[in-house]
């Protein structure tokens, strides 16, 4: 499952995109459009950061803006650096020791195939996909 941290991290940079033509995006204006914590998208900026997502600027007229052009950070990209883990079952996470019973395990090959989808999509679809969404209230 992705935590908040992960959706939460998508919210921001698809507002900071959508939101950065005047310059710099003060987060106190991300957290209030969506309605987060600005305490907890604090504690998020730092990995974006550090990971060449965002740049941030402090002070009056501060803020942050993306680094990566939208259509060339994937979904998987902020995913990745959120989520301690994205794989479906413990063996396959990233790290993992080898599973005693893997050459002989009969499920291994369909966690194998799931892994692979859940990172085929999420590595298929952009920020800009994302901006590309249009929203019913």
């Amino acid at each position: 499952m992705i935590s908040t941290k992960g959706r939460y991290a998508l919210r921001v940079l698809l507002d900071v995109a959508s939101n950065q033509q005047d310059g710099y995006v003060p987060m106190k204006d991300v957290a209030k459009r969506q309605g987060l914590s600005l305490k907890y998208i604090e504690q998020i900026l730092p990995a974006l950061t550090r990971n060449g997502i965002l740049e941030g600027v402090p002070g009056k007229g501060g803020g942050y803006r993306l680094v990566v052009e939208p259509n060339k950070l994937t979904v998987g990209d902020i995913l990745r650096i959120t989520e301690s883990n994205l794989a479906p079952v413990s063996c396959l996470q990233v790290g993992a020791k080898e599973c005693k019973r893997r050459s002989i395990c009969p499920t291994i090959d369909f966690w194998q195939g799931l892994n692979k989808v859940i990172n085929d999509y999420i590595d298929s679809k952009t920020i800009e996909d994302l901006l590309k969404t249009e929203y019913c209230d």
